[in-house]
Parts: structure tokens; sequence; C-alpha cells
């Protein structure tokens, strides 16, 4: 596990999570430090993810808060439970930070929804468009840094095979259909890998046609991971320095209703499909 000193991003959005709780019920940290009997600077530590707080003591605090949502206080206590280190910990040290926060968000999610305008859905890649699509970052990354991103992203994969399935639903401009990462070749086992997936009964992939015209998000990617309660949904959006990690109430807001229209926008699964494979048979 990560030393308290670089906490996760999940580490920290349960620390966000009551800090929220206490400014809501318009409590001091001293008081709360009053309420677990300890020092105030430790109640900081808490809720900036840097010291873990026992489910125990979440409880205490919503109680004392008065919070009477009891899916919400019970899904804190679930992110503050132990648990053995995840398959993304094998990376750590090797891969910056951020990318396995995105595998353990995608990990504990209840649903996950995603759009594309460049690239197809990391979820769904196979190794020789992976391996291009990292082939072409600035400054360029050495074969090892290559491979060891490959391997990850192929690893989160394991997600899509999680029992109960994770729903998982894609939206995927055309653009990024055409966009041949790795050859012609490797854009057509791409694509065809990309129809065999969507064949799952849990996996949704939909295509949004040039001829939409203008959408909402147009210039970046979009992860929208299902929390297990509404409130602990978090959206993810990617730049050039790395994730970025958002779960503000009017954020989380904001990309619902950018991800509803492109759902409303795109083509249904099965002209998806159909468009995919054409695509796929003119290269």
């Amino acid at each position: 596990m990560p030393s308290s000193s670089t906490p996760t991003e999940r580490q920290k959005r349960l620390g966000a999570e009551l800090r929220k709780m206490r400014v809501a019920a318009e409590a001091t940290t001293t008081y709360a430090a009053g309420l677990l009997g300890i020092d105030r600077t430790k109640i900081s530590n808490m809720e900036a993810g840097v010291r873990p707080i026992t489910p125990a003591r979440i409880r205490t605090l919503a109680c004392n808060y008065a919070c009477a949502d009891g899916e919400y206080v019970d899904a804190l206590v679930r992110m503050a439970e132990p648990a053995g280190p995840g398959w993304w910990e094998k990376y750590r040290g090797q891969l910056p930070s951020g990318l396995l926060d995105i595998a353990e968000l995608e990990w504990h999610a209840t649903g996950i929804r995603t759009a594309q305008t460049v690239h197809l859905p990391g979820l769904l890649h196979t190794d020789d468009y992976a391996r291009a699509v990292f082939g072409a970052v600035l400054p360029k990354l050495s074969p090892l840094e290559v491979e060891l991103r490959v391997a990850h992203r192929i690893d989160r994969q394991r997600v899509l095979d999680s029992q109960p399935p994770v729903p998982y639903a894609g939206y995927v401009h055309e653009a990024a259909l055409r966009m041949e990462f790795g050859g012609p070749q490797a854009t057509k086992a791409q694509l065809r890998h990309l129809c065999e997936m969507s064949e799952r009964e849990h996996i949704d992939i939909r295509v949004i046609p040039v001829s939409c015209g203008a959408f909402p998000g147009a210039g970046h990617a979009l992860l929208y991971a299902h929390g297990a309660v509404p409130q602990l949904d978090t959206v993810q959006l990617d730049s050039a320095h790395g994730p970025e990690f958002m779960h503000a109430d009017g954020q989380l807001t904001k990309y619902r209703a950018h991800l509803d229209w492109l759902e409303a926008a795109s083509l249904d699964s099965a002209d998806s499909r159909d468009f995919i494979h054409a695509v796929s048979n003119r290269l």
C-alpha cells in the first residue's frame, strides 16, 4: 500500500467527503477532534487523505454531523475498510501514480461511461493499438516505458470480466474509428475487437457519426465512474500532464448531461456495430 504521505485519489476522495459532511453540519475541526478524542491536526490530515480513518470513526462523525443518508455513510465506511493491495500496486514506482488511480477508480466503480474523440476506449484496446498510442507520446517514451504502459492498460481490462459485471458504455466519435494507430492492419484488428467486445451484454458501444456535427466536450476524452451512491461519482479527464479527477456536484451534473447528450446523438448499439464493421472492411 502507498505511504500515508502519498495518498491515492481514492483516499483523498474519502477525506474530501468527510470534510464536505463536516462543513455541511457547520462543525469545526475542533468539534470533530473532540468527538474522536484526537488532536485537531489529525482531523485535517484525515480530510486530506493523508491519515487513515476507521469505519467506526466515520459512523461516529456521521452520527454527530446529523447525516441521515444511510447509503452514503455505508459507502464511505466501505471505502475505509482495510483491503489487500489491488493488482495495480505492482506498477507503483514504475508508472505515474495517476495511471494507478485510474485503475483503482475503475475497479471500484459500479458503472463506467466514457467518451472518446481521437483514441478508442482504453479498456477495449488491443496490445498493438495501445503500443501505437503510447509510442506517439512526447517526450518520447523508452521501449520499456511503452511496454509498461501497454501491460498496465491490458491489465485494466480485467474489470470488464469482474463478477457481477460492471456496466460499461463507450461513446466513440467516427474520427476515432478512422485514426490508424499502428497502421491499417493494427487498426482493423482493433476495430474487430471493439465489435466483439460490444456483443457482451454489459458493454454498450455507441458511434457518434461526423454528420452529427458539433457536440459538447469534443476536445477531450472523458471517463465517468459511478460510485456506490451518486454522491461518490467521479469524472476523470485526460490531459497532456496526466489525469485530472473531479467530483464537485456541479462538475458531476455537467458531465452527466454531456454523456446523456452523446447517448441521444449516437447511433444505437446494433447500428454502431455495423458502422464499425464497415469502417474495418474498408481498411
